[in-house]
C-alpha cells in the first residue's frame, strides 16, 4: 500500500507570512505618526515679525501745523465786506491819528467822513482792540508841546464834545503821565500875547489865569510875567 502523500498547507496559513504582515502594518503606523509630528512642528513655529526701526538719535519730529478751525473760517467768511473795510479804517484812524474811540466811530459814520453804516461802524469798534489811554497821552503831549496849553486846558480839550472826545479816565491818565513844563508854556503864551496883541503885563496875567482864557495856575502866570522881558 502506497503511502499517502502529505498535503501541503495553504500559503496564507504559514506563520512567516503573518509575521511579515504585522511588520508592514507597524511600519506604516509609525510612518504616519512621524509625518503628523512634522506638520505640527511647522504649525507651532512662532510668526516672525520685523523689528521696528528707531529714528536716528537727535532727529526731531516736525510739529504738526494746526489747521484753522472750519467754524472760525466760516464765521470770518460770513462777515460782510463793508464791515471788514470799516474795521480797517478804524485801525488806521486809531493808529495814525491817535483818535479816541468815540472820535473814530463818528468819523466812520459822518456824512463828511467815511459814510459807513452804523452797523458797520459798531462792528469795527467792537472788534478793534486798542489802547485808548495811550492815544489820549499822545494827544495831550501834542497839545502841550505845539500849542503851549495849560494842564487844565489840555484836559478839557481831550474830553470836550467839540474836541477829542476821550473819556475822563483816559484824559486823567494822560495828564498824570504826560511830560510837559507848564511854567514854560505859560511864558510862551505870555510872549505871544505881548508880541501879537501888544497887551500889558497885567492884562496878560489875567488872560493866562482866566476861566475863559488859558486856565494856567496863578503860580504859572506869575512865572511867565516875571520872565516875560528877559
Amino acid at each position: 500500500m502506497e503511502k499517502q502523500q502529505k498535503q501541503k498547507k495553504p500559503f496564507y496559513k504559514k506563520w512567516w507570512v503573518w509575521v511579515i504582515a504585522i511588520i508592514i502594518i507597524v511600519s506604516a503606523v509609525n510612518g504616519n505618526d512621524d509625518n503628523k509630528t512634522d506638520a505640527d512642528k511647522k504649525e507651532s513655529k512662532p510668526a516672525v515679525t520685523e523689528p521696528v526701526k528707531d529714528k536716528p538719535t537727535g532727529e526731531k519730529e516736525e510739529p504738526k501745523k494746526e489747521e484753522p478751525k472750519k467754524e472760525d473760517t466760516k464765521a470770518e467768511d460770513d462777515v460782510p465786506r463793508e464791515y471788514k473795510s470799516a474795521l480797517k479804517k478804524a485801525e488806521t484812524y486809531a493808529k495814525t491819528m491817535h483818535m479816541s474811540k468815540q472820535g473814530v466811530f463818528e468819523q466812520l459814520t459822518s456824512e463828511y467822513g467815511e459814510k459807513f453804516s452804523a452797523e458797520s461802524a459798531k462792528y469795527a469798534m467792537d472788534n478793534l482792540e486798542f489802547d485808548w489811554k495811550a492815544n489820549a497821552l499822545n494827544k495831550a503831549e501834542t497839545y502841550a508841546k505845539t500849542m503851549h496849553m495849560s494842564k487844565r486846558g489840555v484836559f478839557e480839550q481831550l474830553t470836550s464834545e467839540h474836541g477829542e472826545k476821550f473819556s475822563d479816565d483816559e484824559a486823567k491818565y494822560a495828564i498824570d503821565n504826560m511830560k510837559a513844563n507848564f511854567n514854560e508854556n505859560a511864558l510862551e503864551k505870555a510872549k505871544n500875547y505881548q508880541e501879537s496883541m501888544n497887551m500889558s503885563p497885567e492884562a496878560i496875567k489875567e488872560q493866562l489865569t482866566s476861566e475863559y482864557g488859558e486856565k494856567f495856575t496863578q503860580e504859572e502866570a506869575d512865572y511867565a510875567i516875571k520872565n516875560l522881558n528877559k
